[in-house]
């Protein structure tokens, strides 16, 4: 027998009631943002690999290590997208969106990937849903976005959320940050690990988002952003909390939080959960602004602001069995016998016509057996389709919530469901 083929490492097959889980909040998701005034993009899953290098920055983990990147026929260089901001910027920019509207809001949702180390909710091919929007300098659109997840995530159910915000500064305080943070960091260079030895020379803002633990130590006495800020890009965090206490949203303002990619300007946020699903990772969601991303790729100056969620943290914190997010067949129809099963594909035929779920056994098995697997599917009716039935015209409909039968016309089961 030949050597069963099995699915690569960290890419997972998603089916039954675990799809229909991820369909749920997917579609909570959609719903949610397309009332908001987003509306949907789908860009390529292969990219230019300098799109990612020139807008996530050389310097980051996902750019060094984590890309699937190879070249193609032609000797061009492309990478399977490792998140979604990028594309949507060069989509932006090719197709000249900014002529045709000063404002655009989209959401985007499909797979990634990222060679990293897996962990619980982690993989190497992973689902994000994000928006992004172009045009606005406004603080009011992040307090919006931040309010938008909160209600998301909330109305799911969600244990446990809590917000957090600040600013790693506009191009022109980078200058004043990084001097007083390279002053501080260097006397702890040795002590520092490998990864961020290189990331004190290349950016040391990097340092602040490592996740080891002597370095985590080291990094809680930093200097603080906020206290580096202009008094433009203060005047700008603070109106992005201001929006926030408007909306009645609690939030936590803190100086260490930085995102792993470089094109981040002014505001970033993240939303974290104590759900004890996520292991030790506690981010279900994480944004924030990026007003010179468009520029800097060959597009015009455009503000804009941005966040991705992971569908797989989504779901895992969302409370609910996958068995409960399944739809459950309408009816179940059980044939006994060829004639009655050919008239049961027409019966089937027109109930799904009509908008209902109808589930018709095709293997020519007997009563009992297929009254076990409607039960097993959930179905919520039941009729069975022999002999009698045929001659009549005429077919019982079981309810299989309330255990009641009735008598319909074997042409007009509408009523029964």
């Amino acid at each position: 027998m030949a050597e069963a083929v099995k699915s690569v490492r960290g890419m997972n097959d998603l089916f039954g009631s675990d799809a229909a889980k991820w369909r749920y909040f997917e579609g909570r998701c959609i719903d949610l943002f397309e009332r908001h005034g987003y509306q949907e993009i789908r860009t390529p899953i292969l990219e230019s690999t300098q799109l990612f290098s020139r807008s996530i920055g050389e310097a980051t983990d996902i750019v060094e290590k984590e890309m699937y990147t190879f070249r193609d026929r032609k000797d061009r260089s492309l990478t399977m997208r490792p998140e979604g901001t990028a594309s949507c910027v060069r989509a932006y920019i090719e197709h000249s969106v900014s002529r045709r509207e000063p404002v655009t809001r989209w959401y985007y949702s499909g797979p990634m990937f990222r060679y990293e180390r897996m962990q619980t909710g982690r993989y190497r091919q992973f689902y994000q849903i994000g928006v992004e929007c172009f045009g606005l300098a406004e603080p009011s659109i992040e307090a919006e976005q931040i309010a938008m997840l909160t209600q998301l995530y909330g109305g799911l159910g969600v244990e446990g959320l809590e917000v957090l915000i600040n600013s790693v500064g506009a191009a022109d305080d980078r200058p004043r940050y990084r001097a007083a943070l390279i002053a501080f960091l260097e006397p702890h260079r040795q002590s520092l690990c490998g990864d961020c030895q290189r990331r004190l020379d290349q950016n040391p803002l990097r340092v602040l988002d490592c996740k080891v633990p002597t370095c985590k130590a080291i990094v809680a006495d930093a200097p603080s952003v906020v206290d580096h800020l202009s008094d433009s890009s203060r005047a700008h965090l603070d109106g992005a909390c201001e929006g926030l206490t408007a909306l009645d949203i609690d939030y936590r303002l803190d100086p260490r939080l930085v995102r792993g990619l470089d094109y981040y300007t002014g505001t970033v946020f993240e939303i974290v959960s104590t759900s004890k699903d996520l292991g030790t990772q506690s981010t279900i969601v994480a944004g924030g602004r990026y007003d010179e991303l468009v520029e800097s790729l060959g597009g015009p100056p455009t503000p804009a602001v941005g966040f991705a969620l992971g569908v797989e943290r989504g779901v895992m914190t969302t409370p609910g069995e996958p068995d409960s997010f399944r739809r459950p067949p309408d009816l179940f129809i059980a044939p006994l016998g060829d004639d009655a099963r050919r008239r049961a594909l027409v019966v089937a035929n027109d109930l799904r016509a009509a908008g209902f779920s109808v589930e018709v056994e095709h293997r020519s098995v007997g009563a009992k057996a297929q009254l076990r697997r409607a039960d097993k599917l959930g179905a919520l009716h039941v009729a069975v389709i022999g002999d009698n039935e045929l001659a009549s015209g005429r077919v019982t409909v079981r309810d299989m919530q309330t255990r009641t039968e009735s008598e319909h016309p074997l042409g007009s089961l509408r009523a029964a469901l």
